[in-house]
């Protein structure tokens, strides 16, 4: 095949931080070109939901010019929150006021494939190259990046964005560094229609999130718009112990039978959530990049979200990649001549504010399965703060 060159700007990867950027550059007049590996909008299902903080998530889709539609997906009841220890004691209740005519929730949720939609309903035709899965980038030999993809096909651009998560295949041309496992394995499932199905689940879980801690274990539900209830299970563990415990996730009917055993003495309702799970169970270790990581500059490659700066799932992640995107649109539209210059200021920025956010997710989540458990995550909604350690 033959080389395509596009646009000055390649982004790779079609996630909220990538396809922010595209909104923002296309908005200003910059075309961009999005490189994204799934075969279309609807080839897999986008997980969960996600919150939108007010000076990160929700002020990139303001740039954007995106909030009104926003406004029409977003759920602010999704934020409400019941936490329990494993014997089913209240330990934390937080019911969310309905906003006020004109108020901005500073936190609300939007289902991922709401906020994808979105995103990409605000882009010109064209604008996402799909079924583009990127084998390796190299330098073009006029300048820029030239793309190496999987069916043989290449690109190239002046300025390249790595926005394509955490197992990014543009981050080793910049740092050899890579995620680290946390010590905590999960496994998602899901309950279709909750409220039809399963109304006494529907109730427990109420509006927003049923989160459940115990000693090394974890359990979490959270409600979609579409009906759905996603179902996490956490466990402390090596990065091997989805292999080596023995569970068969990949015969769910097998699978479901073994995680209730290690659930044997938990509350009924977080046994009923496992019993309901319906069809695939998809087993994730955690992982994350260390605090505080940079790089050297590099002539027209960056990254942004968790390629840059992969964090414990906490909720700041789609957060600080969507901000990054902002800083990134903002640098390129003042340095329009220079990218080198404008990548500079991003990274300059990016690197200290990420940092920030990417110590408290870590501090967050060894709190979370640390021996203080549920209480001491009570603690922390309180208003408590977080310990270090």
């Amino acid at each position: 095949m033959s080389t395509e060159i596009v646009t000055d700007i390649g982004i790779v990867g079609g996630g909220p931080g990538g396809l922010t950027l595209a909104r923002l550059l296309t908005r200003r007049g910059i075309p961009v070109t999005v490189y994204e590996r799934d075969a279309g909008p609807d080839a897999r299902l986008q997980g969960g939901t996600l919150d939108l903080h007010l000076e990160t998530g929700q002020r990139a889709l303001r740039e954007a010019g995106l909030t009104e539609a926003f406004r029409r997906h977003a759920r602010p009841e999704g934020q409400d929150l019941l936490l329990l220890d494993h014997a089913g004691t209240l330990l934390y209740r937080e019911d969310t006021p309905a906003p006020a005519p004109g108020d901005t929730p500073p936190r609300p949720e939007i289902d991922r494939a709401d906020l994808r939609a979105l995103l990409l309903g605000s882009l010109p035709p064209g604008t996402v190259r799909w079924a583009h899965t990127l084998r390796h980038a190299t330098p073009a030999p006029a300048g820029g990046w030239q793309l190496h993809f999987v069916d043989g096909g290449t690109a190239e651009h002046r300025v390249l964005v790595g926005a394509e998560g955490a197992r990014s295949r543009l981050r080793p041309l910049l740092t050899p560094v890579e995620p680290h496992h946390l010590g905590v394995n999960t496994v998602e499932g899901v309950i279709p229609a909750v409220d039809r199905t399963h109304p006494e689940l529907a109730a427990a879980v109420g509006r927003g999130s049923y989160w459940v801690i115990g000693d090394g274990r974890a359990v979490a539900a959270q409600r979609c718009s579409d009906g759905r209830v996603l179902v996490h299970l956490s466990f402390h563990g090596p990065a091997d112990w989805l292999t080596t415990c023995g569970i068969p996730f990949d015969r769910p009917a097998e699978a479901r039978p073994a995680l209730l055993e290690l659930f044997a003495d938990w509350t009924p309702t977080c046994r009923g959530l496992i019993t309901a799970c319906e069809g695939e169970l998809t087993p994730r270790p955690l992982a994350a990049l260390p605090v505080g990581l940079r790089w050297p500059h590099h002539p027209g490659l960056t990254l942004l979200g968790d390629a840059a700066h992969l964090m414990p799932p906490v909720g700041n992640g789609a957060n600080a990649a969507m901000r990054d995107a902002l800083e990134l649109a903002d640098a390129l539209t003042a340095h329009p001549a220079d990218p080198g210059a404008a990548l500079r200021a991003y990274e300059d920025e990016m690197f200290a504010r990420t940092a920030e956010v990417a110590a408290e997710s870590d501090r967050v989540m060894r709190l979370i399965h640390s021996p203080a458990g549920a209480r001491g995550v009570a603690a922390f909604f309180n208003g408590e703060g977080v310990a270090d350690g």
